[in-house]
């Protein structure tokens, strides 16, 4: 009795019996290998390992596709791997109306542009075809998106060849000529250069790993998408919709670890003093001549465990090419965040936190001296005008809070009110207000869509989301973000110049700060140079000199700049209150909606409600830039 012969009979009836009910399946092979099929798809990508080879790096070209198979190529295991294959086609054609297979193998033959000469090698792919009844707009767009991956600034090399064999070198074709005909498929080959390995001693070369391994995906997808449009009765409207559905057991886990690890610690209310008030009368009564003193919350975390435990997560488990970007992206600023918080009051701070939020560049420097330049000075000092303290404005922002509750009635989210930290906060999904908070009158709205509507509402709008990455946030998330809540700030008709004055200042304080310039000197180039108050001055330096030099002040007007572009360009609001990401990072939120992993916001802001709102967002999206917006404010 031949036992391996009867176990591999068993998976794959398993298997067949998954795809004809359209459920999703994901079955190791006897022998190696695994088979991944989301759901009913007209397409599926194949690997034969070939015997004696271990490569890992060119599997994975195709691990991030939504049905894949990958097989060991020995000669012993073809007719399971033929069965297999012409059983899944039959019945994802009869699903679909039609089915496309792509085989891909490693060719370390393919000489690749440049290679001759010494250089660096460049992609390079050869789509082998069949000679009868080819799919020539199939070929066509993955032709052309195959001509679009890059590396090293060189673009790749594609050739097409028309052949009566299509197999990886030593092997049998998966399926004569007559099998695929008889089970409704068409098959392509994709022969790829290995240019991820290096060429004298074989070794990954990650990077290049990368840059392969995301262009082919995109590839693969417009061609399956062609595929679909033009042969099958499965019309997706976007290539997208081709991805992967299902999140494996290591997305869940990682993203569930790095969240782990990032609610451990809150950088920007450890980095804040807890004296503010008090460093200020201390300051005062020096006449503006010694740098306070500010003192912080004690420290609760340890960064060695923190980035033990940050390194311990296995990223390289993660087959999807998206997820698993935006997670290197994540562990990376936990990194230098982590770092931070280890040398919070040191030179070492500020290092990190340009790393981590930027500096100011020439064009925002420029565009910041141009508001204080353009925009007449504060001519009193904000506390002196008419204000709600801390607990009038507490009391309303609970009744904000309570018309989300309509929506979202298990909201989780609490006014506290705190005598340890200065100004507004959000932290964890709570909105901490500090006991001497002053916000004037025609400030109250803004504050509140700032906090509440933008920050709170994309917290608890990430929560609901299968990836915990979305509320504690992706990757550089802050510039979005703070721009966001800025931007709610003019929706609501609260952005006033004033407002944007003190934005512009910020970031002249933080060059100052990145250029050498000590406390001292860049209050008094504040209040005396740019003629702003002597609290207004010394808040705005306290706020950029906090833990040893905080560069995040610069944020709010860039991402403000960056969104009025994103809009002028026609950019989706629901898209930027899924949850917490970076600008830069939208086309790839946009593509796990399409993919049905994340979901449409589940709470929309109470400004969007408003018709004043909604006229002012339109005029945002016929082109407004920073310019007009300042014509445009109240003093």
């Amino acid at each position: 009795m031949n036992k391996p012969r009867e176990r591999a009979a068993t998976v794959i009836e398993d298997i067949i019996r998954f795809v004809k009910a359209g459920s999703a399946v994901r079955r190791r092979l006897p022998g190696g290998g695994r088979a991944h099929i989301d759901r009913h798809l007209p397409f599926l990508c194949v690997y034969r390992r070939p015997p004696g080879v271990d490569d890992p790096e060119t599997e994975s070209l195709l691990t991030g596709e939504a049905a894949y198979l990958l097989a060991s190529g020995d000669p012993g295991a073809q007719r399971d791997v033929s069965r297999l294959v012409e059983e899944i086609a039959a019945l994802q054609s009869r699903a679909c109306g039609a089915f496309l297979i792509v085989e891909i193998w490693a060719n370390p033959g393919l000489v690749a542009e440049g290679e001759r000469d010494g250089r660096a090698p460049a992609p390079a792919f050869r789509v082998l075809a069949p000679r009868h009844n080819a799919p020539m707009p199939v070929i066509e767009r993955l032709d052309q998106a195959l001509r679009r991956v890059r590396l090293r600034r060189c673009c790749a090399r594609v050739t097409v060849d028309y052949v009566q064999r299509c197999a990886p070198p030593g092997m049998k074709p998966l399926l004569s000529a007559a099998r695929l005909r008889s089970a409704g498929g068409t098959l392509l080959g994709l022969e790829v250069a290995p240019v991820y390995h290096d060429r004298e001693t074989g070794a990954r070369l990650p990077y290049a790993l990368r840059a392969v391994r995301q262009g082919v995906g995109r590839a693969l997808k417009q061609s399956f998408h062609e595929f679909a449009r033009q042969y099958s009765r499965h019309k997706p409207v976007h290539y997208h919709e081709l991805g992967r559905h299902a999140m494996t057991r290591a997305v869940h886990e990682t993203d569930r670890r790095l969240a782990a690890i990032d609610e451990q610690f809150d950088l920007i209310l450890q980095a804040t003093p807890v004296n503010v008030a008090s460093a200020w009368r201390q300051f005062r009564r020096g006449r503006f001549a010694v740098i306070p003193e500010f003192h912080y919350r004690p420290r609760t975390v340890d960064p060695g465990l923190v980035k033990r435990a940050l390194y311990n997560i296995p990223l390289d488990a993660i087959e999807d090419p998206t997820l698993a970007l935006l997670f290197e992206e994540k562990r990376r600023e936990l990194d230098r965040k982590v770092s931070m918080l280890d040398a919070r009051g040191k030179a070492e701070f500020l290092y990190g936190s340009m790393q981590v939020f930027g500096v100011a560049d020439k064009a925002l420097l420029k565009a910041a001296r141009g508001i204080l330049e353009k925009v007449p000075p504060h001519t009193h000092d904000d506390r002196q005008s008419r204000a709600l303290d801390a607990g009038k404005f507490a009391r309303l922002a609970r009744k904000e809070l309570a018309y989300y509750r309509k929506t979202d009635p298990g909201l989780a989210a609490t006014v506290r009110i705190r005598d340890d930290i200065s100004g507004l906060i959000v932290s964890q999904g709570h909105f901490l207000v500090g006991t001497d908070v002053k916000v004037g009158e025609g400030r109250v709205d803004a504050s509140l869509q700032h906090e509440v509507g933008v920050h709170l509402v994309t917290y608890y709008n990430g929560l609901v989301q299968p990836l915990r990455q979305l509320h504690v946030g992706l990757a550089a998330y802050d510039e979005t973000q703070e721009g966001l809540a800025v931007l709610a700030e003019y929706l609501v008709g609260g952005l006033n110049r004033s407002r944007l004055r003190t934005l512009a200042a910020r970031v002249v304080a933080v060059h100052h700060l990145v250029t050498g310039a000590d406390f001292i000197e860049t209050f008094r180039a504040l209040h005396h140079d740019h003629e702003f108050s002597q609290y207004q001055a010394y808040y705005i330096t306290m706020r950029v000199y906090r833990g040893g030099g905080l560069t995040k002040d610069v944020v709010y007007l860039r991402g403000l700049i960056d969104l009025l572009s994103y809009f002028g360009r026609g950019g989706d609001m629901d898209v930027l209150l899924t949850g917490k990401f970076a600008l830069q990072q939208a086309p790839f939120i946009e593509e796990l909606r399409w993919r049905r992993i994340v979901r449409p916001p589940l709470l929309r802001p109470r400004f969007l409600t408003l018709k004043s709102c909604r006229e002012r967002l339109a005029r945002l999206r016929a082109g407004l830039d920073l310019a007009a917006l300042t014509e445009g404010l109240a003093p």
